[in-house]
């Protein structure tokens, strides 16, 4: 572990210096709502199958998760300005590769760039504040304008996504990071100090063992829901996700310097939160996509009209938050676990009963509420009790490893969900096919016979019945979170007492 950082360097422009690292983390966090706007256009533009449209959530999701602490530590060695600088530069060229991806496989490997280069800035950003900004109210007030462009990003990155792909072109949501990037890389020199360098190593095998595990089994998934069970390639994914995760934790029980202590996961509190995040963010994650591609391809929303769709949720998650954080020291954190897994399954519950004839208030609107006002009350909950009774200089680790688990938790849930959506579209699609058939005139079954694509909608049907199928295992993961919150947790009111007025990070 690092040592604690000596007092900051008082930077020249400590007001340039926060919108640097503001900058840097919100065009992070914003790359995770941005591209999901465009996702039905990345669709049609590069041939994507919807089941292989997941990717371009996962690969960055995968890898950022993956290497969030490697690029944390990577910081404490090496210097967090130098670091951070390269992560930007490296995020930078990814978003210019991914605009001008002509082929699928460009445009993931170009995700996978950007999800190192994220994960190298992100965790480095944070860092610098406390190098950069004198312990006392004006770093407490950086954290807090951190904390806001952290929070406020998903809501961002859903508008300029749906302007930029209405206005412009889908590939102006990697585009837009360019000139940010080089402006951020730019001024980091001039205007934010160096760290000092601590002495350590770089645990390359964890880091390297853990994301293959996980890549191989969302593979797993993903290609069990277009090929089957028994496919080869599904079998052999899985088979090296069990050998990839057995030589992490065997690589993590034996390393001096461990990427992800495996003590942290000996405290009930700390385990418990970890799955209620997995849960929740792989509900999060797998809600977002599949209502992009339902408000989009079945209601016929535009991209800027489908992100401000969106807006209502990133509002009540807001007020979750605010509301959690006040009461939690006098409340404790079980009571805003228990509301917030309930809501959560509940808005869940709801969305798997949408079909093509939903409108957006009853099928979209109404659940998205309910699910995203439960996940503003765990948020900060589930923070704040992954830290709760930890040493101060273990609580940065414990934190990270919660983010980390956020990121692949997302992409794991979002697989599995695509495993369930693809089995129910196929075989939606085999009745829809026998329906078409039927009532299609002679000009629309000579346009099937060429495509093999149903019009509306019949289309629609299909599309409809996979979403609302597959929120059935979304509904089952809030279940999951909520029985590990009433089970596991038992956190005190008096353990949330030193971390009562702690920035929420």
């Amino acid at each position: 572990m690092s040592t604690a950082p000596k007092p900051a360097a008082r930077s020249p422009r400590p007001g340039i210096a926060l919108a640097v690292i503001a900058a840097c983390q919100l065009m992070v966090v914003l790359d995770a709502t941005i591209v999901n706007i465009a996702l039905p256009h990345i669709q049609t533009a590069l041939h994507f199958s919807t089941t292989d449209l997941t990717w371009v959530v996962s690969a960055y999701t995968l890898t950022f998760g993956g290497m969030l602490l490697l690029g944390g530590r990577a910081g404490d060695i090496l210097g967090r300005r130098r670091v951070f600088i390269t992560g930007i530069l490296l995020f930078t060229f990814a978003s210019l590769l991914g605009g001008l991806a002509q082929e699928p496989w460009q445009l993931l490997a170009a995700r996978v760039l950007q999800g190192v280069g994220g994960a190298i800035a992100s965790p480095t950003s944070l860092a610098l504040i406390t190098t950069t900004f004198p312990e006392g109210p004006e770093r407490n007030r950086a954290f807090g304008i951190f904390a806001a462009v952290s929070a406020g990003g998903g809501a961002v990155g859903l508008l300029a996504g749906g302007v930029l792909t209405d206005w412009l072109d889908w590939r102006w949501v990697l585009f837009v990071n360019v000139p940010i990037g080089i402006l951020i890389a730019a001024l980091a020199p001039r205007y934010i100090k160096e760290s000092e360098r601590h002495p350590g190593r770089f645990d390359l095998t964890g880091a390297l063992t853990s994301t293959l595990g996980m890549v191989a089994l969302v593979y797993g998934f993903i290609r069990a829901a277009s090929d089957g069970w028994r496919d080869g390639l599904t079998l052999g994914a899985f088979a090296a996700a069990v050998v990839f995760l057995a030589a992490f934790v065997l690589v993590e029980s034996r390393a001096k310097e461990p990427i992800t202590p495996l003590r942290m996961f000996a405290d009930r509190n700390r385990s418990g939160t970890y799955v209620i995040m997995i849960s929740l963010a792989a509900a999060m994650f797998g809600m977002f996509f599949y209502i992009v591609l339902f408000v989009q391809n079945v209601l016929g929303y535009s991209p800027i009209r489908a992100g401000l769709a969106f807006l209502p949720v990133t509002v009540v998650i807001a007020l979750g938050a605010g509301i959690s954080q006040r009461l939690l020291p006098t409340l404790g954190p079980k009571p805003f676990l228990i509301t917030g897994a309930t809501l959560v399954t509940i808005g869940l519950a709801w969305q798997s009963l949408v079909d093509s004839g939903s409108s957006y208030v009853s099928g979209v609107l109404g659940p998205m509420l309910i699910f995203g006002f439960g996940m503003g009350l765990n948020f900060v909950t589930v923070t704040v009790t992954a830290v709760s009774g930890v040493a101060p200089h273990e609580a940065g680790a414990a934190s990270a490893l919660l983010n980390t688990t956020q990121q692949v938790g997302g992409s794991l849930g979002l697989s599995i969900l695509t495993t369930v959506f693809g089995t129910a579209s196929r075989d939606e699609g085999t009745k829809q096919v026998t329906s078409f058939m039927s009532q299609a005139s002679p000009e629309q079954k000579a346009a099937f016979a060429r495509t093999h694509q149903l019009p509306a909608p019949w289309s629609h049907e299909v599309l409809s019945h996979g979403i609302s199928t597959a929120f059935i295992p979304a509904a089952a993961m809030g279940v999951l979170a909520l029985v590990v919150a009433t089970v596991v947790i038992r956190v005190r009111k008096s353990d949330m007492e030193s971390l009562s007025g702690a920035p929420a990070l």
